[in-house]
């Protein structure tokens, strides 16, 4: 028995003994030890009862992609575990795995509330805006939109508003189809990246020609420059932050970048999006 497969069988039989057989729909009957049996993980992963017994003893060999992927879902592994069992069986972090965008928890949304003066959402690697705060209402007002319409990049090329707002709208066009490119290819979200784009494409010229293009940049950071007839001319600075434990997740976060810029940012948050400001 090599050191990695004892490592593995032991992390297997501490996920199977975390597992409550009610919760599950198993009796509880009378069981020697916590979680479930061996036989029951190997019904619901789909393998072999004598092949999963020989992996928890540390003699079953080395294990597919195929059956830990099948293990981490009948052992109803986190994100963290799931790759952590990867680690140990193959020695590797597993394939990249899309998840769409499954709303957010209430903790992430405080975190949003918190920044009364500072624009911020976070959106899927797929650019759909999932939440926002009050003061991002200034920049748009994502909840008087369709589900469908929250999106990034049929805002920048479908909503004339949107467009007219930007200092340089073509700009602001590139980065954002490049980013997007590099964003979806990484999450893995390969389908629903081609969907939107042949969407988008039907419909805008513009973005089929940056499409063609195959441009990629790395998302992080820049500086975008709005004109909202309100306030006039405002230059903000943009940081995205990964979003922990959902990696399809992103946070962007909009500040000023000089006190005139904050001073117009907050007079457009006071008109827009009254009731955002702190007492």
């Amino acid at each position: 028995m090599s050191d990695s497969e004892g490592r593995l069988g032991a992390y297997l039989r501490s996920r199977r003994s975390a597992l409550e057989p009610v919760s599950l729909g198993y009796p509880v009957g009378r069981r020697r030890t916590p979680g479930l049996r061996r036989e029951e993980v190997a019904q619901r992963a789909g393998i072999s009862p004598t092949w999963y017994a020989w992996l928890e003893q540390g003699r079953g060999g080395a294990p597919s992609a195929d059956a830990l992927e099948r293990l981490a879902t009948a052992l109803m592994l986190t994100e963290a575990e799931r790759e952590h069992l990867f680690l140990i069986g193959l020695g590797r972090a597993p394939d990249v795995r899309y998840r769409p965008g499954e709303g957010i928890t209430p903790r992430l949304q405080r975190v949003l509330d918190a920044m009364p003066w500072s624009p911020a959402i976070i959106k899927t690697a797929t650019w759909d805006v999932m939440a926002w705060n009050r003061a991002s209402i200034a920049l748009n007002d994502y909840g008087a939109l369709p589900l469908r319409e929250r999106n990034v990049l049929r805002l920048i090329f479908r909503d004339a508003r949107v467009r007219a707002a930007q200092d340089d709208w073509w700009s602001v066009a590139r980065f954002v189809v490049a980013t997007f490119r590099a964003d979806a290819a990484r999450a893995g979200a390969g389908v629903e990246m081609t969907e939107l784009a042949e969407e988008l494409s039907r419909e805008s010229p513009e973005f089929e020609t940056l499409w063609r293009g195959d441009d990629v940049a790395a998302p992080g950071g820049g500086v975008k420059r709005l004109n909202p007839p309100e306030v006039g001319g405002i230059e903000l600075e943009f940081s995205t932050f990964a979003v922990s434990g959902r990696p399809e997740l992103a946070l962007v976060v909009y500040n000023p970048v000089g006190e005139d810029d904050a001073s117009r940012l907050r007079r457009l948050i006071e008109t827009r999006a009254p009731g955002a400001m702190l007492a």
